[in-house]
């Protein structure tokens, strides 16, 4: 199964990187396959260090804006407590995990990782149909130069019905920070 959320990273200089990311669980969060793209400030951090936290969240806004590095600036943190790392405040879960394999046969590396400490935040608010939409529209975002826009185009038109039906502010500022974000991609296209 794939769980949507977010995954902090640190840098050698001890930098925290925010980044939106589906691991495979396996188990009950016993351990998790990471894919980060070769090349991205996660796969970086990762590779170096080999040490991260997984969040399970369910505030779409900073996903939202994390997925578009629109993400100013990294939200509230505390240390992680069995690694080298940063737990966001603001989650429902966390899972301190150690990297155990690394695959980089191809663009996309597989990165096997073991969970060696978890902890509940807060509990955990739930999704409505918006706040899947906006994660739809998130992935959707991160992959604006691999698709057609017609696709994209057309994706997006469902997922809006379901934000203007069942979403409130949030969910609604951050669908049209990711449909501004798309338009903008592909103005820059269009002029190249």
């Amino acid at each position: 199964m794939i769980v949507e959320g977010l995954l902090t990273s640190t840098s050698t200089d001890g930098v925290t990187n925010v980044a939106p990311m589906g691991p495979i669980v396996h188990g009950d969060f016993e351990s998790l396959t990471l894919r980060p793209f070769a090349g991205s400030t996660t796969f970086d951090n990762l590779t170096t260090t080999r040490v991260g936290v997984f969040h399970v969240v369910d505030r779409v806004q900073i996903i939202a804006a994390a997925a578009i590095r629109r993400l100013t600036e990294v939200p509230d943190t505390f240390p992680a407590r069995k690694i080298a790392g940063a737990v966001l405040s603001d989650c429902c879960r966390w899972l301190e995990f150690e990297i155990t394999d690394i695959d980089c046969s191809s663009d996309r590396s597989v990165m096997r990782a073991k969970i060696v400490h978890s902890e509940v935040q807060r509990p955990f608010f739930g999704f409505n149909r918006a706040r899947h939409a906006v994660i739809e529209a998130a992935i959707l975002a991160t992959r604006v130069h691999l698709l057609p826009r017609s696709e994209i185009a057309t994706q997006l038109g469902y997922l809006k019905s379901s934000v203007e039906k069942t979403g409130g502010t949030e969910e609604t500022a951050a669908f049209r920070m990711l449909q501004e974000y798309m338009l903008e991609h592909w103005s820059g296209v269009a002029s190249a």
